[in-house]
Order: C-alpha cells, then structure tokens, then sequence
C-alpha cells in the first residue's frame, strides 16, 4: 500500500474516516457511506443515510464542511422520479440542518435503489479522536438507543406498529452534532459511533486497539421500546445474528445476562449515536451536557479496565 507523509489515518485503519494534513494545525477528515433503504419512506431514508454518512465525521471529533450525493436507481420500473427526488430531498434538508452544503455529486442506474453522501470535515489534528485511546478508570457514554435493526426488521416483516417505525426513523435520522459539539469540551479518549458491527463489536474494536477490556452494564444500556419484545418473537436481522457470532469469542456473559441482552448489545444499528470514552472524573457532567444539548441517549453504560487479553464483558 502506498505510504504518504501527509496520510494520517488511511484505509489500513480501523478509524471511522481517513484523515490527511494540509496544515500544522489543519487536517482534513473524509469519509464515504451509502446503502440500501430501511424504510419505505423515500424522504426518511434519504434523511437516515445523510445522518449515517455524515456521523463518521462527527464519530472523529471533527466538523463536516461539504458532501457529494452517491446514489443508485433504476431508470425503469414502478419507482418514479418523485421517489428519487424525495430520496435527494431527504439528503439536502439533513445536511442543510448539519450546516454541510451538498456541492453536486453522481448517479447510476441500478435496480435496487441507494443512497449516501461523501463527506469532507475538517479538524486540528491534535484533537482528532481515534479508537486507540480508551485508558483503564474511562467512563463509556453512549448517546443513541439501541434497537433500529430489531425495529427496521419488525416493520419490514409487518409486525411493527406506525409509532415504532416512527421511533426508528426519528433515532436514525438524528444527527451527532450535538453529541459531538458537547464532547469536544471534554477529554475524549477516544470515540467511534455504533453502526452496522453493533455496540459490542464497535466497542471491541476500540478494547483491541487500546489494549484495554470493557464492562458494560446491560442495564444502563438506552434500548428502544419494543425492541426486547420482538427479539423474545424471534424477530431479529442478520446481521444482528453475525454481529453475535463475530464477537463470541470476546463476550464474556456474567449470570443472570440474557440471549436477548446479547442480542440487545449486537444489534445492527443504522445511523446509530456516538460512544465516547472519558476520564471518569468527568463522566457525569458530559452526561448531563448531553442531556441538555438534547442528545437522543446520555447514557454511562460501563468502565474501561486493565486487561491482558481484551474482552467485553456484560454485567447486570
């Protein structure tokens, strides 16, 4: 792979985007994600996947400045033009809340539709977060409920009421603005947000990188109604399913913790919050910060601690 003196982070990271030096004090952070829709609703997606495109961004402690529109739609068949400009529609009016202008972008005719963005930030590049930061004695915060995959599952199947779909779009849509603008003002050690890997492998990711171990409280997890139920009827992506797999090795499951809070701590989100890990000395106030920055979780959901041979393990 071809090494350059200005290349930060590159595609040989485990980093949320790629990052490269302008300047001694200005560093440019880029990112690039699109996928198929979660909803049949063409505004909401358009909507969902901004927010996911733009939260690598947000997920690096840095701030989006522009985007390029990525989408795939087919020129023939029973999805109109309205369907793709409610999808381009959705995509302008979140990074118009972002404050991120969409400077053109490109499309290809394909028969299942998607959607995303490229994004440019910017940030110092001495205050850039990374995964490899996580200290023993951290605090970890979560600041999204868990739970889209399950909810997106239910409603495909048609099990989900209009006040869960509701609850998914609204989740997914959000953005980390105000998660990451909060957190800034604190000693991030380091950060990443929950996507399609689940909270446990993302926070894996970050133990491994960090050479640490975490402890997660099941029960201070933010979890989003409905969601254990469905998982109890057998309702479950997966990708849910394989995220469980993937990180069995490295799960550890005090008594008492249950399938369903596994599955709970894997589930596949889409545009999910931002996991940030903070001295705990100052682990309180973030939250409460968060809470009146009117981030959708808050949440101190377990302590990063010494390990040997990183793992995660759940508690009550």
């Amino acid at each position: 792979m071809l090494r350059h003196p200005k290349v930060l982070i590159g595609a040989d990271s485990v980093d949320d985007a790629g990052v490269y030096l302008l300047a001694d004090d200005l560093a440019l952070v880029q990112t690039l994600d699109f996928f198929t829709p979660i909803t049949d609703d063409p505004y909401a997606f358009g909507q969902i996947a901004a927010a996911n495109a733009l939260s690598d961004v947000y997920a690096m402690g840095a701030t989006p400045i522009t985007a390029l529109n990525i989408i795939a739609f087919p020129e023939k068949g029973d999805l109109g033009l309205d369907v793709l400009g409610a999808i381009l529609r959705g995509g302008h009016d979140k990074c118009a809340e972002a404050g991120v202008p969409i400077l053109g972008g490109h499309s290809i005719d394909d028969k299942e539709p998607k959607y995303g963005l490229s994004v440019t930030g910017t940030a110092h590049p001495a205050r850039l977060w990374r995964k490899d930061g996580a200290k023993p004695g951290d605090k970890i915060i979560l600041t999204k409920p868990l739970g889209t995959g399950i909810l997106a599952t239910a409603v495909k199947a048609g099990k989900a009421s209009a006040e869960d779909e509701r609850r998914m779009i609204e989740t997914a849509s959000a953005l980390n603005r105000r998660a990451k603008e909060t957190a800034e003002n604190f000693d991030v050690h380091a950060a990443t947000d929950v996507t399609g890997f689940g909270l446990a492998n993302h926070l894996l990711d970050v133990v491994r990188q960090s050479g640490v171990s975490a402890v997660v409280s099941v029960g201070a997890l933010p979890v989003l109604p409905g969601v254990r139920g469905f998982i109890e009827e057998k309702i479950i992506p997966g990708g849910t399913k394989n995220n469980l797999a993937h990180a069995a090795e490295h799960l550890v499951s005090d008594q008492g913790i249950s399938d369903t809070d596994r599955l709970v701590a894997c589930d596949a989100q889409t545009s999910g919050g931002l996991l940030l890990f903070v001295p705990a000395a100052q682990a309180d106030e973030l939250a409460e910060q968060l809470a009146k920055a009117g981030t959708l979780a808050h949440a101190i959901i377990g302590d990063v601690v010494a390990a040997d041979c990183p793992t995660l393990r759940l508690v009550p």
